[in-house]
């Protein structure tokens, strides 16, 4: 069993780390409009580096924050990021094949580190191959490269914001990294039509106040996703059986 002070020496750990840094741009650039995002919301440098360490979520963070700002109750900044994240349940479905075996503790640990990207790039080199010897040791590899990127370019834009002319559209600049990130993700047809619908439905609700369109359309690509999947199972069991 390998030690965690000995991961930097594995092949299998080193080889993660490189598979990751292909999205070093686009991470530091979410994390640096994150940053920036947290303290100009007005929770101030202590609260932005107290959430960036513990909630590690980007996009439950960017959720979050303009309810923070505009002084939504608790409820309903518990609820988007909730939904926001709801997809990590479904995530961690996909890792348990690969690394359920692991002691708990160190799934613990994975299971704070792993992002979204960590499991699009896994199942890219591992998919269908089962569980192998280094699989885990590659997630690790992938997830502190993950980790170490978001934090420092996150707590640079914490300490950095009172530097950054808001018209500077640093805004804009982290949806496009988001968006480019969430392309990525997409590699099926009921990974588009939910993307599809979930758009869609936060166009048709934008209205709402609170940043309520964001569960809206949260809701509707998980109404998307049940639809597609029991769309399929039909479509399976009415395939004649040779």
């Amino acid at each position: 069993m390998t030690r965690w002070r000995d991961l930097p020496r594995d092949p299998h750990f080193r080889r993660g780390a490189r598979d990751m840094l292909d999205f070093g741009p686009g991470l530091a650039a979410w994390g640096l409009v994150t940053g920036v995002a947290m303290t100009q919301s007005g929770l101030g440098v202590g609260l932005s580096l107290l959430m960036t360490f513990t909630v590690y979520a980007g996009s439950a963070q960017l959720a979050s924050l303009p309810l923070i700002a505009g002084g939504a109750p608790i409820w309903v900044i518990w609820a988007s990021a909730l939904c926001v994240n709801l997809r990590f349940a479904i995530f961690s479905s996909q890792w348990r094949p690969y690394l359920g075996h692991l002691p708990r503790g160190r799934r613990l640990v994975l299971g704070y580190l792993l992002a979204d990207l960590n499991l699009l790039v896994f199942l890219k080199n591992w998919q269908g191959e089962g569980h192998r010897v280094g699989q885990a040791r590659y997630a690790a590899g992938g997830a502190v490269v993950v980790w170490i990127i978001w934090q420092a370019t996150s707590v640079a834009g914490i300490l950095l914001s009172s530097l950054v002319p808001l018209e500077w559209g640093l805004g804009f600049a982290g949806t496009l990294s988001m968006l480019g990130i969430a392309y990525s993700l997409l590699n099926d047809r009921t990974a588009w039509v939910a993307a599809i619908v979930a758009a869609a439905a936060a166009v048709a609700a934008f209205s709402l106040p609170l940043k309520l369109n964001i569960l809206v359309a949260i809701a509707a690509a998980i109404a998307a996703t049940l639809v597609m999947a029991q769309a399929g199972k039909a479509s399976e069991a009415l395939r004649p059986r040779h």
